[in-house]
């Protein structure tokens, strides 16, 4: 450990000038204007991978945004670690709230604000950096490959082609994934399972033109009013999801699993501070925790309809649309429950508005096990590193190729995540707390050494 603190100690600097110049490519994969810059952003990691040590850099091309692919095989009889981030990031919209440029990174009270600071790029990067740390100290205990791809943000609609077509190429034992968090640095924890996904866009269309709301108001379906009644509609009283047979697949939880789940810190009142509510809201009859990673949820992303300019218009709009997305449990699956929203939306609509529901992407709920030989490397390297047991916790977000790994190349995933839930991923003012991100590459290694030795 002390081998692993002095070189991090010497290098620092340089590693947190690297991850500047890394967050300064607006790597944004749902726009098409900033396609040279994703391009750009997957060169700049290959050159990265070379630097560190990596051997076979490639820029794999698919039929979106490159795979950026590296290794190190040190020796065939020593277990393989696969390495999965992403260099792609949500769109920084909207600019406004941003306090300092999104791709312009600022550090204030030690944290590093910038879009893809903690997602993925200040995450994954803590691994290319920890494994220049193992090959300049000569400590490097297990054979690695990189996998890091530019489509995350847009479902990785290209990454399942990829690895199928190179299972022979991405074999490993195990996959570890910094693309998570943890409850805090004082309370280190790492998840063991992460929510499915799937993501509709909804467009409710009533006259064949925008109409003048006084004259055509009260006689005509307003498609904003009706999308609104039709997605308030998709929750009950008791904030349950109505869609006929959602729940249907829903693994329920063991009172001790609950009970287990409940007792991770947890501060409600902090929590509400943090987010300035008076409340929370969710399902009746679960904890927030509960809630946040073992329960589906429903949730509209965006909306919108007629005139959001400035001033009046006297607009009655033509149509209405809106995103939503689904966050799903154990044993639902994504393309099931699509089909059931799309049904269901179209069967709720009246009569004067027409209904088209387009499904985007999603991906399975996964549940990591806790008792390998991967789990337990990196339980005995947070211990080391921190001084305390992680605590296992599920996550509310989704990562849509876990599942794929494991159908596909048929390994587990570990989920490493130096985050934290405070980060305001996808938000304005995105953050990673500079602590974190050298944590997370003085812990690293130990993993790898630990994996290592456990695999014996």
């Amino acid at each position: 450990m002390q081998e692993i603190k002095k070189y991090v100690e010497e290098n620092k600097q340089r590693f947190l000038e690297e991850l500047f110049e890394l967050l300064r490519f607006p790597s944004v994969s749902a726009d098409p204007k900033y396609k040279d810059d994703v391009l750009q952003t997957a060169d700049f990691v290959a050159q990265k991978l070379k630097d560190a040590g990596a051997d076979r850099v490639q820029i794999c091309a698919t039929a979106g945004y490159p795979i950026v692919y590296g290794e190190k095989i040190v020796d065939a009889s020593l277990p393989t670690v696969l390495i999965y981030g992403h260099y792609d990031v949500q769109p920084p919209d909207p600019l406004e709230l941003w306090k300092t440029p999104p791709f312009e990174p600022t550090v204030r009270d030690g944290k590093i604000y910038a879009r893809g600071a903690c997602d993925d790029k200040g995450q994954f990067y803590m691994h290319v950096k920890a494994f220049e740390l193992m090959m300049q100290t000569n400590t490097l205990a297990c054979n690695v490959k990189f996998m890091i791809e530019g489509e995350e943000e847009v479902g990785s609609s290209n990454l399942s082609t990829f690895v199928k077509e190179n299972k022979e190429r991405l074999k490993a034992d195990v996959v570890l994934i910094s693309d998570t968090s943890m409850i805090s640095m004082e309370n280190p924890s790492i998840e063991t399972g992460l929510r499915g996904l799937a993501y509709m866009e909804v467009e409710v269309v009533g006259p064949n033109r925008d109409l003048h709301s006084g004259v055509y108001g009260g006689a005509v379906a307003n498609p904003a009013t009706i999308l609104c009644k039709m997605i308030a509609s998709l929750h009950d009283e008791n904030n349950h999801i109505t869609i006929p047979g959602f729940y249907d697949k829903v693994a329920e939880l063991s009172q001790d699993q609950r009970d287990a789940l409940n007792s991770a810190p947890f501060d409600l009142e902090e929590y509400k501070q943090d987010l300035d509510i008076a409340e929370e809201w969710g399902e009746k009859g679960y904890s927030t925790l509960e809630r946040t990673g073992t329960r589906p949820t429903l949730e509209v992303n965006g909306i919108w309809s007629g005139y959001i300019g400035e001033g009046a218009k006297t607009v009655l709009p033509s149509k209405a649309n809106a995103k939503i997305s689904m966050r799903l449990v154990p044993d639902q699956r994504w393309s099931e429950i699509s089909d059931l929203f799309t049904q269901h939306f179209q069967q709720i609509a009246p009569k004067g508005v027409k209904v088209t529901v387009t499904p985007h992407h999603g991906g399975e709920p996964v549940v990591t096990p806790t008792d390998g030989t991967a789990y337990l490397a990196a339980e005995k390297a947070i211990e080391e590193s921190f001084g305390k047991k992680p605590i296992p916790t599920r996550g509310g977000g989704s990562i849509p190729i876990v599942a794929l790994f494991e159908d596909v190349l048929g390994i587990k995933t570990v989920l490493f995540g130096f985050g934290l839930d405070s980060d305001a991923l996808h938000s304005p003012n995105e953050k990673y707390d500079i602590f974190n991100y050298y944590k997370g590459i003085e812990t690293l290694p130990l993993f790898h050494k630990y994996f290592a030795e456990l695999s014996k």
